[in-house]
């Protein structure tokens, strides 16, 4: 590490919400860390509405009061979740999820991804002890037990004793790092944009399986939703460049007239599904937070609630080595950090992708299968319950198909 390096504590790779999430959460320390973003300053600055609405739970919502962020958001992006409906292709029937009786809390609150990227970034931008590192790419990084060096696209070389990776569930990071994943690549992409509608969605949200198409409707304002609609990607590329009057009436004929006529509110915009799941969750001076760690299935609308609370777990555990003078890149502690988050994700990733594939089966004996699982579900007080108390999740496990 020679004498020209810019030396810092800490090196967070990716300013996503959870990259920037980790690094207000280390604002009240003395640490000094670098936030690496290829991003110019301006669009983090300003971020564009990319179509996503992130279902975040109580714990999620706690957490970003407690750095600041949640009170930063405009309350007319705020939209309560009061309950979900899961159908199964053209069957009447209809799995609810509800609050409990007599409660008058939602599961959860939807919020715009770019809501939440911006109240995160004017936090991380008045730190004391942070910079941010925009416009820049890193083409390469090394890591060993004395810390990790990161080159940038300008030629700069940056030294830390911990390099945190967040920078996607396609992580170069983490590739650089050495670090293997388990990347399942769906052939399926998710087409989202807002649409009005006729009839009054009631806050709740529509979750609707059918044949080679799932279709979900999560609600926002009065008369608009946030529909997401996957499909093989060729479809979905068909419908994005398809003019606005023939994209409005195949949505209504695909939706089958359930909201009545819709109408488009919003851009669109397509994500490929891809999940992800790394071999190991750190390496030597490294670790992986956010989608570089888990890349969950949006149908589980929980993928960024995990990663806003792995970020806390591993910025507590930092804070704990600084208060005690230990090291903030113990391997010991980042292994207590990889048994934590694996703990708390792997049954909601597995039962996720397990739901998937049966959920998404074309064959007869699959539909039959769904359609009997959901009626035995629904007279299974304990299996309802149960979801939605992990929608509201209260001890901190989120929909986004990405962190960025």
């Amino acid at each position: 590490m020679v004498g020209s390096d810019e030396r810092f504590d800490i090196v967070v790779i990716g300013a996503g919400p959870v990259g920037l999430s980790f690094a207000a959460s280390l604002a009240q320390s003395e640490l000094k860390v670098a936030v690496v973003e290829q991003q110019p300053l301006e669009r983090l600055a300003d971020p564009a509405f990319d179509g996503r609405e992130i279902a975040l739970t109580h714990a999620s919502i706690r957490i970003l009061r407690e750095l600041g962020a949640w009170d930063a958001i405009p309350a007319s992006d705020k939209s309560p979740l009061q309950g979900a409906r899961v159908l199964n292709g053209s069957s009447p029937f209809a799995l609810c999820f509800d609050s409990p009786s007599g409660s008058r809390e939602p599961l959860g609150v939807l919020v715009p991804n770019c809501r939440i990227r911006d109240a995160l970034f004017k936090i991380v931008r008045l730190q004391d002890h942070a910079q941010l590192l925009c416009g820049h790419s890193v083409v390469n990084a090394t890591n060993s037990h004395k810390g990790a060096v990161i080159t940038l696209s300008d030629g700069r070389r940056l030294t830390a004793r911990l390099l945190v990776a967040a920078d996607s569930r396609l992580s170069a990071t983490r590739d650089r790092l050495g670090i293997g994943a388990a990347i399942n690549r769906l052939g399926n992409s998710m087409l989202i944009c807002r649409v009005r509608h006729e009839r009054a969605h009631h806050q709740i949200a529509v979750e609707w399986f059918d044949h080679h198409q799932t279709i979900a409707m999560l609600p926002l304002m009065e008369g608009v939703s946030s529909l997401l609609l996957t499909l093989r990607s060729n479809e979905a590329d068909r419908l994005l460049s398809s003019d606005d009057d023939l994209f409005q009436m195949e949505l209504t004929n695909r939706c089958r007239g359930r909201l009545g006529e819709m109408t488009l509110a919003s851009n669109r915009h397509t994500y490929p599904l891809v999940t992800t799941w790394a071999h190991k969750f750190w390496a030597p001076s490294a670790a992986l937070v956010g989608d570089a760690a888990v890349g969950m299935h949006p149908v589980t609308a929980h993928g960024f609630n995990i990663g806003l609370s792995g970020q806390k777990q591993l910025a507590h555990k930092i804070l704990i080595a600084c208060r005690d003078r230990r090291d903030i890149a113990d391997p010991d502690m980042l292994q207590r950090y990889e048994s934590w988050l694996r703990l708390s994700a792997a049954p909601l990733y597995y039962a996720t992708n397990l739901l998937v594939g049966l959920y998404s089966g074309e064959h007869p004996a699959t539909r039959l299968a769904r359609h009997v699982g959901l009626r035995f579900a629904q007279y299974l007080p304990f299996v309802r319950h149960g979801i939605s108390a992990m929608l509201r999740a209260r001890r901190g496990t989120n929909a986004s198909c990405d962190d960025r």
